[in-house]
C-alpha cells in the first residue's frame, strides 16, 4: 500500500477513486503522566512518554486508515493527512484520513 501525502503519485496514473479513509483512535491520558509531564515541562526537555504515546497512536490509526483502503479495493491512499483534537480534559482523538484509489505504475 502506498501511503502518500501529495494528491497525485508521479510515475503513477489514478485508475480509480474510491473516496475517502479514515482510522480513528480516542486515548485517555494517565493521570499519573500528565503529572509527570507537568513537572517536566516545568524544567524543559522531551517528554518521552508523551512523544512514544503519539507515535504508538498514530501508527494505529495509519493501520486502520490502510485496513479500509484495502477493503475498499486500493492500492494506495493520496493526500493523507493527521488530525488530532481535545475531546474534554482527559481524551484526545487522533485521525489519519486520505483518499483511496488504484493506481498503476508508468512505464
Amino acid at each position: 500500500m502506498i501511503v502518500a501525502t501529495t494528491n497525485d503519485l508521479p510515475g503513477y496514473r489514478i485508475d480509480e477513486v474510491y473516496g475517502e479513509v479514515w482510522g480513528l483512535t480516542v486515548r485517555s491520558r494517565n493521570a499519573f503522566s500528565q503529572m509527570g509531564a507537568g513537572l517536566k515541562s516545568m524544567f524543559g526537555g522531551e517528554l518521552k512518554g508523551m512523544t512514544k504515546a503519539l507515535y504508538d497512536s498514530r501508527n494505529e490509526v495509519m493501520g486502520r486508515m490502510v485496513e479500509e483502503a484495502e477493503r475498499r479495493g486500493a492500492n494506495a491512499v493520496i493526500a493523507m493527512r493527521f488530525d488530532t483534537s481535545e475531546m474534554g480534559d482527559m481524551w484526545t482523538e487522533i485521525c489519519a484520513y486520505g483518499t483511496a484509489v488504484t493506481v498503476t505504475k508508468l512505464t
